[in-house]
């Protein structure tokens, strides 16, 4: 009876510290560059906007003092992390990829903003997020997938490498799921 409560303890033992070493890796243990801030900033980073975006939904942020992105972080404040953030976000519209986390729909307002904020700010990467940024002001979107994984390998991305780009039927049913 000993040996089995012993074997017990050690198996439940061993799966906790599996479990917390998970956790650690892979939740709470930001990436390289990543930058972490307040609570705040956390938890404003643990939330998802799903869905479109309307004019209205736009209108409503900007009376509310809110940027595109339904957030409170000005165009001069906005750091790495947000630029990875909101260009991996939007992305997710038109790439493949097995798993995707988070989902900003791309709209000219939100990418003409993160441009006019790349004048105002001073961020590690700011040459690749123009880059990308201009190609989409242009509806370039013909190497989105490419875009998405220069993102999500500053962000030491592991799951959810983009694959190819979703035909316009694959989007909007995307899109659509979101809603």
């Amino acid at each position: 009876m000993k040996k089995m409560i012993g074997y017990t303890l050690f198996i439940t033992l061993l799966v906790v510290g599996a479990g917390g070493w998970v956790v650690q890796k892979y939740i709470f243990t930001p990436g390289e560059d990543k930058e972490v801030g307040s609570p705040e900033d956390l938890r404003e980073a643990e939330e998802v906007i799903t869905g479109a975006v309307s004019e209205e939904e736009l209108d409503r942020y900007e009376e509310a003092g809110k940027n595109p992105f339904g957030k409170d972080t000005p165009a001069d404040e906005l750091t790495d992390y947000h630029y990875k953030e909101y260009i991996h976000g939007m992305s997710h519209q038109k790439v493949e990829a097995s798993k995707k986390w988070g989902f900003y729909e791309i709209h000219p307002e939100r990418i003409t903003w993160l441009l006019e904020g790349l004048d105002q700010t001073d961020v590690e990467h700011k040459q690749l997020y123009k880059d990308i940024l201009v190609k989409w002001k242009e509806e370039d979107f013909s190497t989105i997938d490419e875009d998405h994984n220069a993102i999500w390998n500053l962000q030491n991305g592991t799951i959810g490498k983009a694959t190819g780009i979703l035909s316009p039927t694959e989007e909007k049913e995307y899109i659509e799921g979101k809603k």
